[in-house]
């Protein structure tokens, strides 16, 4: 019997420094994945997702030199997103205010994944931070 498009998983991994500008290569190589797997269900919210938990690595594992690992995983009904950073400190949800320019990204990763953790990584420094993300729903009717 021939493997079916649905019981494939398809993975790619990307290596990024832990500079500014890894946020845009993070969302480049989300695309790219997802065109040449032929899946872009998961696009709209898996850019947004891995650029904020990118830019929280860079942002928070201000280890000079380094590099952050980003892998995906693309099942039939879902996409995992993990950022692999030499970072200590875990990540925390928290409430910005209004006037304040930046601390809504765990908020929004936390708002677009079906669920999302983070665990130490093996075998070396630092943590991975991972997020699933599901299709959207179709034949959903807008308000």
């Amino acid at each position: 019997m021939p493997e079916t498009a649905d019981a494939r998983v398809t993975s790619g991994s990307y290596w990024l420094p832990c500079t500014r500008r890894s946020p845009g290569r993070a969302r480049q190589a989300l695309r790219e994945f997802l065109s040449g797997a032929g899946d872009e269900r998961f696009s709209a919210a898996g850019e947004l997702v891995v650029s904020e938990l990118v830019t929280n690595a860079v942002a928070h594992a201000r280890l000079p030199g380094r590099l952050i690992w980003v892998r995906f995983e693309l099942g039939a009904e879902e996409l995992r997103i993990e950022v692999h950073d030499p970072g200590r400190g875990r990540p925390v949800v928290q409430q910005a205010a209004e006037g304040d320019e930046s601390g809504r990204g765990l908020w929004l990763v936390e708002c677009l994944a079906a669920r999302w953790g983070c665990c130490p990584r093996t075998g070396g420094i630092g943590k991975i931070v991972w997020a699933i993300v599901l299709p959207p729903v179709v034949g959903e009717e807008e308000d």
